[in-house]
């Protein structure tokens, strides 16, 4: 084992809360280094709903989840977190110095003071196609996630999925693709309303292609992919070539290894209180959807609020001898400072 990241805080979990985090411990002069399983930062906010409206953050109106992630990233830039992406918590071990010993599943190591866990209802896996023979085209011809557009340049492109991530792929590979064809269970769509329009223009024009049905078999040539049998509602069979197949039927939410951690867990959720936010372990923290305490509200707003009280109390557990003071950024010179602003003098 390389020797391991020496920090203050972890954070497990790039989502809005676990950024937010960043931004609570960064006033409080605790740096953090944050992990996630997804390969981009934002979490349900990305992966879910990008461009949908969201109308109950404080002083925002609306905005997209694309758009609050971007501002909570420039919120954070003046604390620098590292991020480290793509990869999950797989083990993690109080230390005979009180830290945390944690590994991840792409061997990297943090000695961390304190643990947040901000991973929203856990570490998130796509659901899977459950057709027999699929599994050894993985990452081959059959793809969960674009990692690389490049890749599908001039390739005849099947996807399948009807939110938002599918809808945004089809239309960007339209251009790019030879050929792209989107299939559906139904003819109803969990996507952005425009994205669907353009979707149904596009097919009209004959640039792409809709299907309402299910993938119900594969065909193999040359020990390749060469096509699959889509059914329709009315039992009619229908062979459709390709060369890459783009899943997106969603994501799964999987507890995973944080249930083997000895923490108090309640039906899936971590217990905390709601003074400090700690779990039943001394310096683990839980914040967002992914805890539990009476009156629990499963919604960002609430989420801010708990990463603001551990935050306080990380701090208390960092340095027990130092005096935490609350200060306010509307007034605070050291606050200002840390985040690169100044006041406007008055003449």
């Amino acid at each position: 084992m390389h020797s391991p990241i020496e920090t203050d805080a972890v954070i497990i979990g790039a989502g809005p809360v676990g950024l937010f985090q960043v931004f609570e411990l960064g006033l409080l002069e605790i740096k953090a280094h944050v992990i996630d399983s997804l390969p981009e930062v934002g979490g349900q906010c990305i992966e879910l709903y990008p461009d949908k409206p969201i109308y109950d953050i404080p002083a925002i109106p609306v905005c997209t989840g694309r758009e609050l992630i971007s501002n909570l990233l420039q919120q954070i830039k003046p604390f620098a977190p590292q991020f480290h992406l793509n990869q999950e918590v797989s083990t993690l071990e109080k230390q005979a110095d009180g830290r945390f010993l944690i590994g991840t599943s792409q061997d990297q190591h943090f000695l961390s003071k304190t643990v947040f866990i901000a991973g929203g209802v856990g570490a998130f896996q796509p659901r899977t196609l459950n057709l027999d023979g699929i599994e050894s085209f993985v990452d081959q011809q059959v793809f969960y996630r674009v990692r690389d557009p490049e890749q599908f340049q001039d390739k005849r492109i099947v996807i399948c999925g009807g939110g938002d991530s599918a809808l945004d792929w089809a239309l960007h590979f339209v251009d790019k693709a030879a050929s792209v064809t989107l299939i559906h269970r139904r003819d109803d769509f969990r996507a952005a309303p425009q994205s669907v329009a353009k979707m149904r223009t596009l097919c009209t024009a004959g640039e792409m292609q809709l299907l309402i049905g299910q993938i119900t078999g594969l065909e193999l040539s040359n020990g390749k992919l060469s096509e699959i049998a889509v059914t329709n509602i009315d039992g009619e069979v229908q062979m459709i070539g390709l060369d890459s197949l783009l899943l997106f039927y969603g994501l799964s939410p999987k507890l995973g290894p944080i249930a083997n951690w000895g923490l108090n867990i309640d039906r899936k959720q971590i217990a905390v209180d709601t003074a400090q936010f700690q779990t039943s372990t001394p310096g683990i923290y839980a914040v967002g959807d992914i805890n539990i305490y009476p009156g629990k509200k499963k919604l960002i707003l609430s989420g801010f609020h708990e990463a603001a009280l551990a935050a306080f109390a990380a701090a208390a557990y960092i340095a027990p001898e130092k005096q935490i003071q609350l200060q306010y950024t509307t007034t605070s010179p050291k606050l200002h400072k840390a985040l690169g602003v100044s006041l406007p003098t008055i003449e």
